[in-house]
């Protein structure tokens, strides 16, 4: 990767650090001493880019990004039970050498990041704080399939490693171009399963700079619910969030309170919809094989979380019979299907992120799509040829859901990992009242 310009320091990307000449005037004319330039730690940008704001760049999925998450207080920490609770690590990057403490920039203008490597997609979001909220200045999302084949092998594959690669290269570029304050970088299911997955993580450090890490499924499942929590319908009592991954579903048990919600419990299972689909193999172009197969994706969903829909029911049981029985998905696959419910020509954020729909209808549209052939699902809008193949098993995860939390309406949320990470680092990164020392970098 060319380094004519060093990288912003923050979570996973590497503190460069500029050589500047200067004429010492005890020497001879024309005579000059090489001195290190230094590092604007307070702020954590380059010491070539420190105060310097530039624009998006053409193209970047920001017009439609809106002040998406509160940036602190109360609903930047989540509670959990004790027996679930799970400690974020310390999101920061140490610099190469120490140096001199500078004024940090105001919490406003300070630009935070975050990169979720999933086992389908690798997503960047970077925001600055606006009030109680943020404001997303960039993001960038590529479908990289990380977790191709990894059933089979139980290896990420070459092709897909360097997929993913290509793709975190770009995020590096922007961190470096925002100049990004802090940022942290996690890996998800793919990495967590993959027997070569520490030295995937050790070759994007080395390649990128980007240091990820490979979260656990119940961090995983807590920074999800952080994200997206604020569009779960008003009411009282327990509430389901789900997430559907590319190699993992999580479904969170949370009690909703004037703050934050409590976690009650919660389950992941190992098929998301790569796992899933690759666990099935090929389907013959039959109406008949689409069935069976379709059936078998959603038997091994059932058995995957067999245990946590008999642990709910008790719940489950209470919150229909006061009709207070809510249920929020953030994913691809409740995206994807909200689009096709609203009908819409291309995918369109705005209208789909805090949208509520009729579980019925969610549904239906899941059995419509696992009977078709993969060629009219290409032909679908919001679809196309880089969901063909991955949207039913989808739908079949997402109708045992349905199942084990039989709610009447189904809340789509476009956010989950990034937005929570987003959070967590403006709460403990942007306070003025930290002392200098704790405004520096220091080691993750």
């Amino acid at each position: 990767m060319a380094e004519n310009h060093p990288p912003a320091t923050g979570q996973g990307v590497r503190s460069g650090r500029n050589k500047a000449d200067t004429t010492n005037g005890n020497r001879k004319k024309g005579r000059r001493k090489s001195r290190p330039g230094r590092n604007s730690t307070g702020s954590s940008l380059p010491p070539n880019a420190a105060g310097k704001t530039s624009p998006p760049s053409p193209g970047a999925d920001t017009a439609h990004e809106a002040p998406v998450a509160p940036a602190g207080g109360p609903e930047a920490s989540l509670e959990t039970s004790p027996e679930t609770s799970t400690a974020a690590p310390t999101v920061a990057i140490a610099p190469e050498r120490a140096a001199t403490w500078q004024k940090p920039m105001p919490h406003h203008r300070q630009a935070y990041a975050a990169i979720d490597l999933g086992t389908n997609n690798c997503r960047l979001l970077i925001a600055r704080p606006s009030g109680e909220h943020f404001v997303v200045i960039d993001a960038f999302s590529r479908v990289v399939r990380l977790g191709e084949g990894l059933a089979q092998t139980g290896r990420l594959s070459d092709e897909a490693m360097d997929r993913a690669l290509a793709a975190l290269h770009v995020c590096a570029d922007k961190l470096r171009k925002r100049n990004v304050h802090l940022a942290r970088s996690v890996a998800t299911e793919a990495c967590r399963r993959a027997s070569n997955g520490a030295e995937f993580i050790q070759r994007v450090r080395e390649e990128t700079g980007i240091r990820l890490n490979i979260i656990t499924a119940q961090e995983e499942a807590r920074l999800a619910v952080l994200g997206c929590h604020i569009l779960l319908e008003q009411g009282e009592g327990p509430a389901m969030i789900f997430d559907i991954g590319g190699g993992s579903t999580e479904m969170v048990l949370v009690e909703t309170g004037e703050t934050v919600p409590r976690i009650l419990d919660w389950q992941s299972a190992p098929w998301g919809v790569v796992s899933l689909t690759e666990s099935v193999g090929p389907i013959a172009d039959s109406a008949e094989a689409r069935a069976e197969a379709y059936a078998e994706m959603r038997r091994r969903v059932d058995e995957g979380f067999a245990d946590f829909a008999l642990r709910v029911g008790p719940m489950r049981e209470a919150a229909q019979a006061q009709a207070r029985i809510r249920l929020l998905g953030t994913s691809g696959t409740v995206t994807t299907l909200a689009s096709l419910h609203l009908e819409l020509p291309q995918y369109d954020r705005r209208a789909v992120d805090g949208l509520v729909v009729p579980a019925d209808s969610m549904r239906a549209i899941s059995q419509n799509l696992s009977r078709m052939s993969h060629a009219e699902r290409v032909a679908l809008p919001c679809i196309g040829r880089e969901r063909s193949d991955l949207v039913v098993a989808g739908c079949a995860i997402l109708e045992s859901i349905l199942d084990i939390w039989p709610a009447d309406r189904l809340g789509i949320a476009d956010r989950g990992i990034r937005e929570g990470i987003l959070r967590s680092l403006m709460a403990g990164g942007g306070d003025p009242a930290r002392p200098p020392a704790q405004q520096r970098n220091f080691a993750a």
